[in-house]
């Protein structure tokens, strides 16, 4: 009993991550510019592939692979945001334009927000 419910887990796991993998690569070809892609890539595959190794942790255990699975999802977690912010740092700067009236904050504006911040407490 408990193995049908462990590899029905493991099968429903896979399932959920391979479609969101699916919505991710859907987002990439059908969004129009680097920005949309880049989240469309980041967020659905993050999710789908830490679900799927979260399926290799159910099917192995604790013990090593299971491990191995664990350590992939922080991997995981920890790279694709700053990898996404990077992307779309080095797009801006290359000066790839946003989709209608969307701008990145000006320095000086935060800059100046920030010591009337200060100045007022």
């Amino acid at each position: 009993m408990v193995g049908t419910i462990r590899a029905a887990t493991v099968v429903a796991l896979i399932a959920v991550g391979c479609f969101f993998l699916t919505v991710g690569t859907i987002g990439l070809l059908r969004f129009p510019n680097v920005y949309n892609r880049m989240h469309a890539t980041s967020k659905p595959t993050t999710l789908g592939t830490a679900t799927i190794f979260l399926g290799g942790f159910v099917y192995f255990g604790p013990g090593a692979e299971g491990l191995t699975s664990l350590v992939g999802i922080v991997f995981l977690f920890l790279t694709v945001p700053t990898g996404a912010h990077m992307i779309a740092r080095s797009a801006e700067r290359v000066g790839v334009p946003f989709l209608g009236s969307v701008t990145w904050p000006r320095a000086e504006e935060s800059s100046d927000e920030a010591e009337s911040t200060r100045a007022d407490d």
